[in-house]
């Protein structure tokens, strides 16, 4: 492989791109938490940003963000869409990179996952399995 050919979906994402996408994180949530994006719908909500992943050349952040109570999501996310400009200008001063990312915006879903996994979990079908009698043991 040569010097400049990386290949994420195998190893997973570079240090670089975790400590980028971390910062710009930092970023993010600390105007989020602030309330300097002005915007009515952001101003009545409290927004955790769980992860940011970066692209390996480090122009596109994709921000993973949930509102706290789950309510509104999808209001929310429109809401930071409609802001992407000047956030993205807060990304540019507080984080030192050559380029200021693109930033998009989505809901981070893997608390609905889990919660969805651990109902499954908590299903009589699967507990009778669970709990069987041991004959399948080796």
């Amino acid at each position: 492989m040569s010097r400049g050919q990386h290949h994420e979906s195998v190893a997973g994402p570079s240090q670089r791109q975790l400590r980028v996408g971390e910062a710009v994180r930092h970023a993010i949530a600390e105007v989020l938490a602030q309330g300097y994006v002005h915007d009515p719908v952001l101003e009545g909500h409290m927004i955790t940003v769980p992860e940011v992943r970066m692209s390996p050349d480090l122009r596109l952040a994709t921000i993973y963000v949930m509102p706290l109570g789950g309510r509104d999501e999808r209001a929310v996310v429109d809401a930071l869409d409609r802001n992407k400009r000047y956030l993205r200008g807060v990304i540019a001063r507080k984080v030192n990179l050559k380029f200021a990312p693109d930033i998009r915006f989505r809901l981070d879903e893997r608390f609905d996952e889990a919660e969805r996994i651990e109902k499954l979990l908590r299903s009589p079908a699967v507990k009778r399995d669970l709990g069987g009698d041991g004959d399948d043991e080796c």
